[in-house]
């Protein structure tokens, strides 16, 4: 057997039809479940208006305290209409000037206004997306280097560890698995110049899109990290994003559990979390 359908304005209807039947209020309404109150203002709206009576009403307030005259609006959209190179400020001042007895509206209340009325031009916002490089092959060592973070993870101490993991293109020698607290710039620059005294500086280096080798708010993604190899004439290839498998350190470093287990290991003796050089080469 089907459910049975219905709704408000047949119950109302049917709650209406039978009190004009004689039946009692309290007893039709404990039978339709509201109360005493409801039901007279139901039987009050049905011999006011009828049938339109038992329909829903709008609750939109009657009035509101702080609402705008219409006059006032009239004169905003006349004014922009005159000058339509006029911004919510000035015709706020114009206002001002001409009925310095009238209340001004905020400057907000203005722009509301010409926006209700499509006199705002709404610019497009730009968002900056990240498309990636051409990338290049290694053949040498030491001409291509990859960089990235090998996620994060948290410790036994409740603080996260971010594995900075630094290898060859061409050689998968893992030159550093850094084991570091955050991946703010100041960390990254320690470990970069550390590196680049050891072994050298390479012709490139391939890193992914995110924070510490590029910055999405600045111009052509640059951060203070990748503006600092272009100084020391590297050349800075990226990958397109979404696409991990580009970076060789994902495939030629060592499996996240040993570096995970390192970073467990010797994260915990840095005290300020501050950068640890792993304990194995390749």
């Amino acid at each position: 057997m089907p459910w049975k359908e219905c709704n408000v304005m047949e119950e109302r209807l049917k709650f209406v039809a039978r009190l004009l039947d004689g039946e009692k209020m309290a007893v039709l309404c404990r039978e339709f479940d509201i109360s005493r109150k409801t039901g007279y203002k139901i039987l009050a709206r049905y011999n006011d208006s009828g049938l339109e009576g038992l329909t829903d009403r709008s609750r939109r307030p009657y009035r509101q305290a702080n609402q705008l005259s219409f006059q006032i609006e009239k004169l905003i959209v006349r004014l922009k209409q005159d000058k339509p190179t006029w911004v919510a400020p000035k015709i706020r001042e114009r206002l001002a000037r001409l009925y310095p007895d009238v209340h001004r509206p905020a400057i907000s209340t203005v722009h509301a206004v010409l926006d209700r009325h499509g006199m705002v031009e709404h610019r497009k916002r730009r968002r900056n997306r990240a498309t990636g490089t051409a990338l290049s092959s290694g053949c040498r060592p030491n001409a291509l280097c990859c960089a990235d973070y090998k996620g994060e993870f948290m410790l036994a101490d409740r603080r996260y560890c971010y594995p900075l993991t630094i290898t060859d293109f061409a050689s998968r020698y893992l030159i550093a698995s850094e084991a570091l607290s955050t991946t703010k710039e100041a960390y990254a620059f320690t470990v970069f110049e550390s590196l680049l005294k050891e072994f050298g500086l390479p012709s490139a280096i391939r890193t992914d899109n995110g924070v510490p080798f590029a910055s999405p708010n600045a111009l052509f993604n640059l951060s203070r990290l990748s503006v600092w190899w272009l100084r020391l004439d590297i050349d800075i290839k990226r990958i397109k994003p979404g696409c991990p498998q580009h970076i060789r350190g994902s495939s030629c470093t060592p499996p996240s559990r040993p570096t995970g287990s390192v970073c467990r290991r010797y994260v915990g003796q840095s005290g300020a979390g501050g950068p640890y050089r792993a304990p194995w080469t390749i």
